[in-house]
């Protein structure tokens, strides 16, 4: 996936757990009882029960030591992942648990949605789902020797919802309040009761550390470069400000002796190191200035490796099948734009995309174009609606495309020759309806009562990566007399762009889990839409979408997720809100035989600086760094 608007690193960690029967959840949920449970499912059972000893896709045996060099594309200026403000830097996911900051629980990387106590001990659910409680691990301490109290959760759930993205407060919009009850336990009570997912994605929350950001010297609204203070397995070492970061191993990590970390957070360095665009870092990567990338251009994983270091084995190639839903990347339309508002115009714009010739021209025929916001998954609708389906459907007839009912979605497709002329036409007779007639200067322009419209619009990006896809798409669009533009800003201006929906066009990335839910509110709820920063790109206000995410949310099995989640797909596609592109259900990755990976990988990430580890050195011990916590560190020369 390209991009997810901030690198969400799944660093999966939990406890020593208490011994408990698999069927917890379900006798929780038919003996009307509140059962603390070191673990807890979304929908059936955990897998990992009492008698595990590590997670299937680690090497238990992996040896500590040494340091993994990756890259990161543009620059930084924050250490700050959870707001607005400034780019924050690689290495520092706002949200879930991260290499400097811990979790309440966290989510096993092989099956739909399981949570295992991290900072939490346990999680206690009420029958009806209207509460629930974590208590804390005794044990679990910040870097700088503090216990881990219930009132850093109560601050940090009340300050990522006031001050944070505009994610965490449409993310947990349902919960009523949160308390301390004692140092150790704390109580989360819940607006509606029966929203099963809800306890769990509190428990992906990052907790953070009341005492230093209440101290009267740090301010959490605004961007920084002092190391903060963490509770996880990596601190943060030295920040060159815009050119590299790194992270050191916490030896004495309170939880580096738990089941779920047997076989991670193997190597003693993490560094980042930044360069100005993809050309230069492959670059470097071929010359051994980083040990790992995943290659997520076709072209260059055909034909960018010829150097003698992949014939002799010292540089690795390796195609990994996935099993996780790939999510829809697309050209994404900003309906706030009144040229995109009309659905026939959205509708008409896809025919001029010719996928099948770009992608034997540029990817040598090896993408797959993508025909679901959740494909590569059982998640994907096909077909006609099933009887489920209508069920959950046909309220909203008359609200949603006609098309939703009696048809099945289908991207345009071209022979790939080139020659797409039925497609132009077909999309010039769309615009005809949509009442965009060809101008003098071959420009179509819709006479409103404001004055004319000119169909035109730019495509905004960060990056030049795509340009070669875009050229043929504008040269096909002006055909039929559509003006595009392409336009590549700097990434800090890009995100401020997005931030405040002052584009026509952009490359937007929809990335989904295995158990959608709450944060499909995020991504297209009314509520969201105006919200500076919220992830709405697209600008969606639509009455039956909302609706159909409540239901959503709310479902009551696996069977009642995955068809709840069909119907959204359905509606989602039938309005046109992007043009989809493409999806590759492998991981391509390049490394240097400097580091190995385990044998199996999860299948959902390849957990790369979590789960592998550094080959044929025994581990340094772990020097200090010139930027410790609580240091600011120095501007780049």
């Amino acid at each position: 996936m390209r991009r997810i608007w901030s690198v969400m690193i799944l660093f999966f960690c939990a406890g020593l757990y208490l011994p408990f029967p698999q069927a917890a959840a379900q006798d929780q949920a038919t003996s009307g009882e509140a059962q603390a449970q070191p673990a807890i499912a979304l929908h059936g059972t955990p897998k990992y029960g009492a008698d595990f000893t590590h997670l299937d896709y680690v090497n238990p045996n992996a040896p500590k030591g040494g340091t993994l060099r990756q890259n990161a594309i543009g620059t930084f200026d924050s250490l700050n992942p959870f707001i607005i403000k400034g780019t924050s830097a690689a290495g520092l996911a706002y949200f879930g648990c991260g290499l400097i900051y811990e979790c309440l629980m966290d989510q096993s990387n092989d099956e739909p949605f399981s949570m295992y106590g991290a900072l939490a001990e346990t999680i206690t659910v009420a029958p009806d789902k209207s509460w629930t409680r974590f208590h804390l691990r005794p044990e679990a301490r910040w870097s700088d020797g503090t216990p881990v109290t219930a009132d850093d959760v109560v601050w940090t759930f009340n300050t990522l919802v006031e001050k944070g993205y505009p994610f965490f407060k449409a993310y947990w919009q349902d919960v009523e309040s949160v308390t301390a009850e004692n140092t150790q336990d704390v109580l989360f009570k819940f607006r509606v009761k029966q929203n099963a997912e809800l306890p769990l994605i509190i428990g992906q929350m990052s907790v953070l550390p009341k005492h230093y950001w209440t101290d009267g010297t740090h301010d959490f609204s605004q961007t920084t470069l002092e190391p903060p203070l963490g509770s996880g397995p990596y601190k943060i070492g030295k920040v060159e400000p815009g050119r590299s970061i790194e992270y050191v191993r916490n030896p004495n990590w309170w939880g580096k002796d738990m089941a779920l970390f047997k076989g991670m957070n193997n190597f003693d360095r993490l560094v980042y190191d930044y360069y100005k665009d993809t050309d230069v870092a492959h670059e470097a990567f071929l010359a051994g200035s980083f040990d790992v990338k995943l290659e997520n251009n076709a072209k260059i994983w055909a034909t960018g490796y010829g150097i003698p270091a992949v014939k002799n084995g010292k540089l690795i190639k390796e195609e990994i099948e996935n099993s996780r839903p790939s999510g829809m990347q697309s050209f994404a339309y900003n309906i706030r734009r009144p040229v995109f508002r009309d659905r026939l115009v959205r509708e008409a714009l896809a025919y001029a995309f010719d996928f099948e010739w770009s992608n034997k021209q540029f990817a040598f025929g090896t993408y797959t174009r993508t025909n679901s916001y959740f494909e590569n998954s059982e998640l994907a609708s096909s077909g006609l609606p099933t009887p489920e389906e209508l069920q959950i459907l046909e309220p909203f007839r008359g609200q949603i495309p006609d098309e939703v009912f009696t048809a099945t979605y289908q991207v345009p497709v071209t022979d790939g020759s080139g020659n797409m002329r039925m497609n132009l036409k077909k999309a010039a007779e769309l615009l005809d309806q949509a009442g965009y007639m060809m101008g003098e200067d071959h420009v179509r322009v819709k006479q409103t009562p404001e004055g004319p419209v000119r169909l035109s619009f730019e495509i905004l990006d960060n990056s030049s990566v795509f340009e070669r896809w875009i050229l043929p798409f504008q040269q096909n669009l002006k055909k039929i007399g559509v003006e595009t533009t392409f336009r590549v800003v700097d990434p800090a201006q890009y995100q401020n762009r997005m931030n405040d929906f002052d584009y026509d066009m952009t490359i937007g990335t929809f990335a989904e889990s295995d158990s959608p839910g709450n944060e499909q509110r995020e991504f297209w709820g009314s509520d969201k839409a105006d919200m500076p920063g919220s992830r709405n790109i697209i600008g969606i206000k639509n009455p039956a979408i909302d609706e159909i995410i409540t239901e959503l949310i709310h479902a009551t099995s696996r069977e009642d997720l995955v068809t709840k989640t069909h119907a959204l797909d359905r509606v989602l596609l039938w309005n046109y809100y992007v043009i989809p592109m493409w999806h590759y259900p492998k991981w391509r990755i390049a490394h240097w035989d400097t580091i190995e990976r385990p044998e199996q990988l999860s299948g959902q990430s390849p957990m790369i600086a979590q789960t592998w580890w550094s080959a044929g050195a025994a581990a340094p011990p772990v020097e200090p760094t010139p930027a410790a916590e609580g240091e600011k560190a120095q501007d780049a020369p």
